[in-house]
Protein backbone atom coordinates (compact mmCIF):
# COMPACT_ATOMS: atom_id res chain seq x y z
CA UNK A 1 0.00 0.00 0.00
CA UNK A 2 1.33 3.27 -1.06
CA UNK A 3 2.63 5.84 1.94
CA UNK A 4 0.24 8.69 3.49
CA UNK A 5 2.34 11.74 3.45
CA UNK A 6 1.72 14.03 6.48
CA UNK A 7 -0.42 17.21 5.63
CA UNK A 8 2.11 19.59 6.28
CA UNK A 9 4.41 18.01 3.99
CA UNK A 10 1.14 18.48 1.37
CA UNK A 11 0.71 22.05 1.93
CA UNK A 12 4.33 23.08 1.60
CA UNK A 13 4.66 21.22 -1.67
CA UNK A 14 1.36 22.83 -3.33
CA UNK A 15 2.66 26.35 -1.90
CA UNK A 16 5.89 25.88 -4.16
CA UNK A 17 4.10 24.38 -6.91
CA UNK A 18 1.57 27.50 -6.60
CA UNK A 19 4.47 30.07 -6.98
CA UNK A 20 5.18 28.39 -10.63
CA UNK A 21 9.13 29.28 -10.64
CA UNK A 22 9.59 25.45 -11.80
CA UNK A 23 7.36 23.55 -13.61
CA UNK A 24 5.06 20.33 -12.29
CA UNK A 25 7.56 18.09 -13.11
CA UNK A 26 10.20 19.09 -11.82
CA UNK A 27 8.89 20.04 -8.45
CA UNK A 28 7.06 16.26 -8.08
CA UNK A 29 11.00 15.04 -9.23
CA UNK A 30 12.28 17.72 -6.51
CA UNK A 31 10.08 16.46 -3.29
CA UNK A 32 10.35 12.67 -4.45
CA UNK A 33 6.85 12.22 -5.46
CA UNK A 34 4.92 11.33 -9.07
CA UNK A 35 3.59 14.17 -10.64
CA UNK A 36 -0.38 12.54 -10.84
CA UNK A 37 0.22 12.84 -7.21
CA UNK A 38 1.03 16.46 -7.08
CA UNK A 39 -1.68 17.38 -9.29
CA UNK A 40 -3.94 15.38 -7.45
CA UNK A 41 -2.61 17.43 -4.17
CA UNK A 42 -3.17 20.68 -6.53
CA UNK A 43 -6.63 19.91 -7.22
CA UNK A 44 -7.41 19.22 -3.25
CA UNK A 45 -6.18 22.59 -2.63
CA UNK A 46 -7.88 24.16 -4.98
CA UNK A 47 -11.24 22.84 -3.55
CA UNK A 48 -9.95 23.43 -0.07
CA UNK A 49 -9.39 27.35 -0.94
CA UNK A 50 -12.97 27.86 -2.80
CA UNK A 51 -11.38 27.83 -6.61
CA UNK A 52 -12.66 24.76 -7.42
CA UNK A 53 -16.31 22.74 -6.52
CA UNK A 54 -16.66 19.89 -4.51
CA UNK A 55 -16.88 18.59 -0.91
CA UNK A 56 -14.21 20.10 1.25
CA UNK A 57 -12.40 18.71 4.16
CA UNK A 58 -14.02 21.06 6.53
CA UNK A 59 -17.71 19.80 5.22
CA UNK A 60 -16.87 16.46 6.03
CA UNK A 61 -15.55 16.85 9.24
CA UNK A 62 -18.49 19.05 10.26
CA UNK A 63 -21.21 16.02 9.15
CA UNK A 64 -19.15 13.46 11.05
CA UNK A 65 -19.29 15.69 13.72
CA UNK A 66 -22.75 15.81 13.31
CA UNK A 67 -23.21 12.63 13.17
CA UNK A 68 -21.31 11.94 16.14
CA UNK A 69 -23.52 14.12 18.12
CA UNK A 70 -26.99 12.74 17.05
CA UNK A 71 -25.22 9.60 18.38
CA UNK A 72 -24.15 11.28 21.49
CA UNK A 73 -27.35 12.66 21.94
CA UNK A 74 -29.26 9.47 21.52
CA UNK A 75 -27.19 7.49 24.45
CA UNK A 76 -27.30 10.58 26.95
CA UNK A 77 -31.05 10.34 26.29
CA UNK A 78 -31.21 6.43 26.79
CA UNK A 79 -29.52 7.21 29.99
CA UNK A 80 -31.78 9.91 31.57
CA UNK A 81 -34.96 7.26 30.39
CA UNK A 82 -33.15 4.43 31.88
CA UNK A 83 -32.12 6.00 34.83
CA UNK A 84 -35.23 8.05 35.55
CA UNK A 85 -37.13 4.61 35.73
CA UNK A 86 -34.42 3.36 37.87
CA UNK A 87 -34.47 5.94 40.59
CA UNK A 88 -38.02 5.92 40.79
CA UNK A 89 -38.22 1.67 42.77
CA UNK A 90 -39.53 1.63 45.80
CA UNK A 91 -35.96 -0.35 47.19
CA UNK A 92 -33.42 2.02 45.73
CA UNK A 93 -30.40 1.16 45.89
CA UNK A 94 -27.21 3.99 47.54
CA UNK A 95 -25.57 3.83 44.22
CA UNK A 96 -26.21 4.22 40.15
CA UNK A 97 -23.17 2.51 39.07
CA UNK A 98 -25.57 -1.04 38.65
CA UNK A 99 -27.39 0.59 36.10
CA UNK A 100 -24.26 2.11 34.15
CA UNK A 101 -23.13 -1.90 34.33
CA UNK A 102 -26.35 -2.69 32.74
CA UNK A 103 -26.27 0.32 29.92
CA UNK A 104 -22.63 -0.51 28.58
CA UNK A 105 -23.10 -4.63 28.55
CA UNK A 106 -23.06 -6.01 25.11
CA UNK A 107 -26.48 -6.88 24.82
CA UNK A 108 -28.32 -4.04 25.71
CA UNK A 109 -30.92 -2.23 23.28
CA UNK A 110 -29.00 0.67 22.86
CA UNK A 111 -25.24 0.24 24.55
CA UNK A 112 -24.26 3.50 26.02
CA UNK A 113 -20.59 3.48 26.56
CA UNK A 114 -19.41 3.83 30.68
CA UNK A 115 -18.07 7.50 30.15
CA UNK A 116 -21.13 9.35 28.86
CA UNK A 117 -23.13 7.32 31.39
CA UNK A 118 -21.21 8.44 34.09
CA UNK A 119 -21.02 12.04 32.52
CA UNK A 120 -24.89 12.10 32.88
CA UNK A 121 -25.04 10.78 36.27
CA UNK A 122 -22.52 12.70 37.79
CA UNK A 123 -20.26 10.48 39.02
CA UNK A 124 -16.99 9.93 37.71
CA UNK A 125 -15.73 6.44 35.47
CA UNK A 126 -12.76 5.98 38.05
CA UNK A 127 -15.44 5.63 40.81
CA UNK A 128 -17.42 3.10 38.34
CA UNK A 129 -14.64 0.60 37.70
CA UNK A 130 -13.26 0.74 41.23
CA UNK A 131 -16.61 -0.45 42.35
CA UNK A 132 -16.45 -2.81 39.53
CA UNK A 133 -13.57 -4.54 40.78
CA UNK A 134 -14.30 -4.21 44.39
CA UNK A 135 -16.91 -2.47 47.01
CA UNK A 136 -15.37 0.52 48.50
CA UNK A 137 -14.56 0.81 52.18
CA UNK A 138 -16.28 2.23 54.72
CA UNK A 139 -13.00 4.57 55.85
CA UNK A 140 -12.69 5.30 52.05
CA UNK A 141 -15.73 7.14 52.19
CA UNK A 142 -15.03 8.70 55.58
CA UNK A 143 -11.77 10.08 53.98
CA UNK A 144 -13.43 11.15 50.42
CA UNK A 145 -16.31 12.88 52.19
CA UNK A 146 -13.38 14.54 54.80
CA UNK A 147 -11.14 15.82 51.98
CA UNK A 148 -14.74 17.68 50.62
CA UNK A 149 -14.69 19.32 54.13
CA UNK A 150 -11.70 20.36 54.21
CA UNK A 151 -11.19 21.65 51.04
CA UNK A 152 -14.25 23.86 52.02
CA UNK A 153 -12.59 25.02 54.99
CA UNK A 154 -9.55 25.73 53.06
CA UNK A 155 -11.66 27.72 50.17
CA UNK A 156 -12.63 30.13 52.96
CA UNK A 157 -8.97 30.46 53.73
CA UNK A 158 -6.05 29.26 52.03
CA UNK A 159 -4.00 30.25 55.27
CA UNK A 160 -4.92 27.38 57.32
CA UNK A 161 -2.23 24.88 57.52
CA UNK A 162 -3.34 21.36 58.39
CA UNK A 163 -3.32 21.66 62.53
CA UNK A 164 -5.86 24.88 62.01
CA UNK A 165 -7.33 22.98 59.64
CA UNK A 166 -7.97 19.84 62.47
CA UNK A 167 -9.87 22.95 64.55
CA UNK A 168 -12.06 23.92 62.60
CA UNK A 169 -13.57 20.20 61.65
CA UNK A 170 -15.24 20.18 64.70
CA UNK A 171 -17.63 23.53 64.03
CA UNK A 172 -18.56 21.66 60.59
CA UNK A 173 -19.76 18.55 62.61
CA UNK A 174 -16.79 16.03 61.98
CA UNK A 175 -13.77 15.01 63.92
CA UNK A 176 -10.16 13.71 63.06
CA UNK A 177 -6.86 13.20 64.22
CA UNK A 178 -3.86 15.77 62.99
CA UNK A 179 -2.35 12.86 61.37
CA UNK A 180 -5.65 12.02 59.88
CA UNK A 181 -6.14 15.56 58.46
CA UNK A 182 -1.99 16.17 57.52
CA UNK A 183 -2.21 12.63 55.24
CA UNK A 184 -5.81 14.16 53.82
CA UNK A 185 -4.20 17.67 53.16
CA UNK A 186 -1.63 15.68 51.28
CA UNK A 187 -3.87 13.81 49.46
CA UNK A 188 -5.95 16.67 48.38
CA UNK A 189 -3.05 19.34 47.77
CA UNK A 190 -4.40 21.55 50.58
CA UNK A 191 -1.36 23.77 51.83
CA UNK A 192 -1.14 26.64 53.55
CA UNK A 193 -0.38 29.75 50.77
CA UNK A 194 1.99 31.07 52.75
CA UNK A 195 4.12 28.06 52.87
CA UNK A 196 3.95 27.06 49.20
CA UNK A 197 8.09 27.82 47.89
CA UNK A 198 8.40 29.76 44.61
CA UNK A 199 10.17 29.26 41.77
CA UNK A 200 13.76 30.63 40.82
CA UNK A 201 14.02 29.98 37.65
CA UNK A 202 13.59 28.27 34.59
CA UNK A 203 15.93 25.27 34.61
CA UNK A 204 15.74 21.66 32.50
CA UNK A 205 13.48 18.81 34.68
CA UNK A 206 15.13 15.89 35.30
CA UNK A 207 15.20 13.54 32.35
CA UNK A 208 12.47 10.91 31.30
CA UNK A 209 14.81 8.85 29.60
CA UNK A 210 18.47 7.37 30.35
CA UNK A 211 21.28 8.36 27.69
CA UNK A 212 21.40 5.66 25.41
CA UNK A 213 24.06 7.05 23.32
CA UNK A 214 26.74 8.07 25.72
CA UNK A 215 29.77 6.39 26.45
CA UNK A 216 32.33 6.84 29.55
CA UNK A 217 35.97 6.77 29.03
CA UNK A 218 38.88 6.35 31.49
CA UNK A 219 38.45 9.13 33.55
CA UNK A 220 34.51 9.42 33.96
CA UNK A 221 33.62 11.57 30.92
CA UNK A 222 30.52 10.87 28.69
CA UNK A 223 31.43 11.28 25.10
CA UNK A 224 28.98 10.50 22.33
CA UNK A 225 30.04 9.01 18.68
CA UNK A 226 27.15 9.73 16.57
CA UNK A 227 29.30 8.69 13.71
CA UNK A 228 28.93 4.59 14.71
CA UNK A 229 26.02 4.51 16.44
CA UNK A 230 24.03 3.49 13.60
CA UNK A 231 24.66 0.45 11.08
CA UNK A 232 21.35 0.35 9.59
CA UNK A 233 18.18 3.07 8.35
CA UNK A 234 16.23 3.86 11.14
CA UNK A 235 18.01 2.93 14.19
CA UNK A 236 18.81 6.19 15.99
CA UNK A 237 17.20 9.38 15.00
CA UNK A 238 18.29 12.33 16.49
CA UNK A 239 15.98 15.60 16.96
CA UNK A 240 16.01 19.30 17.79
CA UNK A 241 14.10 22.25 17.50
CA UNK A 242 15.83 25.71 16.50
CA UNK A 243 13.97 29.21 16.11
CA UNK A 244 14.76 32.18 13.52
CA UNK A 245 13.25 36.15 13.56
CA UNK A 246 10.95 37.47 10.22
CA UNK A 247 11.07 41.20 10.44
CA UNK A 248 7.04 41.66 10.32
CA UNK A 249 5.91 38.18 12.42
CA UNK A 250 7.98 37.36 14.60
CA UNK A 251 9.88 34.10 15.15
CA UNK A 252 9.39 30.96 13.32
CA UNK A 253 10.29 27.69 15.24
CA UNK A 254 11.68 24.63 13.45
CA UNK A 255 11.58 20.80 14.97
CA UNK A 256 13.74 18.38 12.74
CA UNK A 257 14.12 14.63 12.64
CA UNK A 258 17.43 13.22 11.37
CA UNK A 259 19.06 9.55 10.58
CA UNK A 260 22.07 9.43 12.25
CA UNK A 261 22.87 6.64 9.63
CA UNK A 262 22.36 8.74 6.56
CA UNK A 263 22.07 12.29 8.01
CA UNK A 264 18.67 12.45 5.90
CA UNK A 265 16.07 14.28 7.55
CA UNK A 266 13.45 12.14 7.87
CA UNK A 267 10.97 14.38 9.45
CA UNK A 268 9.96 18.05 10.53
CA UNK A 269 7.39 20.59 11.46
CA UNK A 270 7.29 24.65 11.50
CA UNK A 271 4.86 26.71 13.38
CA UNK A 272 4.77 29.96 15.16
CA UNK A 273 5.10 28.78 18.69
CA UNK A 274 7.70 26.26 20.45
CA UNK A 275 5.34 23.60 22.29
CA UNK A 276 5.39 19.98 22.74
CA UNK A 277 2.40 19.07 19.81
CA UNK A 278 5.62 20.71 17.39
CA UNK A 279 7.73 18.47 18.86
CA UNK A 280 5.20 15.59 18.53
CA UNK A 281 4.00 16.77 14.97
CA UNK A 282 7.52 16.21 13.36
CA UNK A 283 7.85 12.76 15.29
CA UNK A 284 4.37 11.73 13.76
CA UNK A 285 5.65 12.88 10.20
CA UNK A 286 9.04 10.56 10.54
CA UNK A 287 6.94 7.72 11.51
CA UNK A 288 4.58 8.12 9.14
CA UNK A 289 6.95 8.20 6.39
CA UNK A 290 9.38 5.97 7.89
CA UNK A 291 7.54 2.79 9.93
CA UNK A 292 10.19 2.03 12.58
CA UNK A 293 10.64 0.04 15.18
CA UNK A 294 12.47 0.20 18.38
CA UNK A 295 14.43 3.21 16.86
CA UNK A 296 16.01 5.13 19.63
CA UNK A 297 15.05 9.11 18.81
CA UNK A 298 17.43 10.82 21.39
CA UNK A 299 17.04 14.64 22.18
CA UNK A 300 17.95 17.03 25.03
CA UNK A 301 15.98 18.06 28.00
CA UNK A 302 13.57 19.96 26.73
CA UNK A 303 10.02 20.29 28.12
CA UNK A 304 8.54 20.00 25.23
CA UNK A 305 10.80 16.46 24.50
CA UNK A 306 10.20 15.47 28.12
CA UNK A 307 6.16 16.45 27.67
CA UNK A 308 3.09 13.66 28.25
CA UNK A 309 2.60 13.70 24.73
CA UNK A 310 5.71 13.14 23.11
CA UNK A 311 6.56 9.91 25.92
CA UNK A 312 3.30 8.71 24.96
CA UNK A 313 4.10 8.92 21.15
CA UNK A 314 7.15 7.34 21.35
CA UNK A 315 6.02 4.58 23.62
CA UNK A 316 2.96 3.93 21.70
CA UNK A 317 5.00 3.58 18.86
CA UNK A 318 7.60 1.20 19.72
CA UNK A 319 10.16 3.89 19.94
CA UNK A 320 13.05 4.21 22.68
CA UNK A 321 13.76 7.82 23.86
CA UNK A 322 17.20 9.20 24.98
CA UNK A 323 18.03 12.43 26.49
CA UNK A 324 21.63 13.93 26.85
CA UNK A 325 22.66 15.83 29.99
CA UNK A 326 21.99 19.23 30.75
CA UNK A 327 23.91 22.24 29.21
CA UNK A 328 26.17 20.24 27.33
CA UNK A 329 25.83 20.85 23.29
CA UNK A 330 28.16 18.27 22.36
CA UNK A 331 25.64 14.98 23.55
CA UNK A 332 23.65 16.43 20.29
CA UNK A 333 26.70 17.88 18.00
CA UNK A 334 24.85 16.28 15.16
CA UNK A 335 21.67 17.62 15.47
CA UNK A 336 23.40 21.12 16.04
CA UNK A 337 25.91 20.72 12.98
CA UNK A 338 22.52 20.78 10.42
CA UNK A 339 20.64 23.68 12.24
CA UNK A 340 24.31 25.29 11.91
CA UNK A 341 23.95 24.10 7.99
CA UNK A 342 20.71 25.37 7.88
CA UNK A 343 21.72 28.68 9.54
CA UNK A 344 24.57 29.70 7.29
CA UNK A 345 22.66 28.53 3.90
CA UNK A 346 19.25 29.74 4.34
CA UNK A 347 18.32 31.59 7.45
CA UNK A 348 21.23 34.28 7.42
CA UNK A 349 20.69 34.88 3.75
CA UNK A 350 18.69 37.96 3.66
CA UNK A 351 16.06 39.34 5.27
CA UNK A 352 13.02 37.48 6.05
CA UNK A 353 9.79 39.65 6.04
CA UNK A 354 6.88 37.06 6.33
CA UNK A 355 6.49 33.55 8.03
CA UNK A 356 5.28 32.08 5.18
CA UNK A 357 8.74 32.92 3.15
CA UNK A 358 11.11 31.99 5.90
CA UNK A 359 9.01 27.96 6.05
CA UNK A 360 8.81 27.40 2.50
CA UNK A 361 12.91 28.32 1.97
CA UNK A 362 13.24 26.24 4.86
CA UNK A 363 11.46 23.59 3.38
CA UNK A 364 12.81 23.60 0.15
CA UNK A 365 16.36 23.73 1.41
CA UNK A 366 15.72 20.82 3.71
CA UNK A 367 13.88 18.60 0.35
CA UNK A 368 15.40 19.73 -2.60
CA UNK A 369 19.25 20.63 -1.42
CA UNK A 370 19.94 18.87 1.71
CA UNK A 371 18.58 15.38 1.35
CA UNK A 372 19.13 15.40 -2.18
CA UNK A 373 21.83 17.52 -3.64
CA UNK A 374 24.15 17.71 -1.50
CA UNK A 375 26.73 15.63 -1.15
CA UNK A 376 28.49 14.77 1.97
CA UNK A 377 32.08 13.39 2.98
CA UNK A 378 31.17 10.95 5.51
CA UNK A 379 28.50 9.27 3.19
CA UNK A 380 31.05 8.81 0.51
CA UNK A 381 30.53 12.00 -1.37
CA UNK A 382 26.23 10.59 -1.71
CA UNK A 383 23.59 12.34 -1.05
CA UNK A 384 21.67 11.24 2.23
CA UNK A 385 18.52 10.09 -0.48
CA UNK A 386 21.56 8.48 -2.56
CA UNK A 387 22.52 6.83 0.05
CA UNK A 388 19.76 5.19 1.26
CA UNK A 389 18.84 3.72 -2.38
CA UNK A 390 22.16 2.11 -2.72
CA UNK A 391 21.77 0.56 0.34
CA UNK A 392 18.15 -0.90 0.27
CA UNK A 393 18.97 -1.88 -3.31
CA UNK A 394 22.22 -4.09 -2.46
CA UNK A 395 20.30 -5.17 0.99
CA UNK A 396 17.11 -6.28 -1.08
CA UNK A 397 19.43 -8.00 -3.94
Amino acid sequence: MAKAYPKEFRDDVVAVARKGQSSMKQIAKDFGISEGCLHGWMKKADIEDGNRPGVTAADQAELRDARKRIRLLEQENEVLRRAAAYLSQANLPKIVFPLVREMAAAGAPIRVPVAVACRVLGRSTQGYYKWLQDPVSQRDWDDAHLIEVLREIHADDPTLGYRFLADELADHGATASENRVWRLALIGGLQASHHRRRGKGNKPGPAVHDDLLGNVDDKGRVTHDFGSVATGPDQVWLTDITEHWTAGEGKLYLCAVKDCWSNKIVGYSIDTRMTSELAAAALRNAITLRAPAGTIVHSDRGSQFRSKKVVRLLKNNGLRGSMGRVGSSSDNAAMESFFSLLQKNVLNTRRWDTREQLRLAMVVWIEKKYNRRRRQRSLGKLTPVEFETIYLATHAA
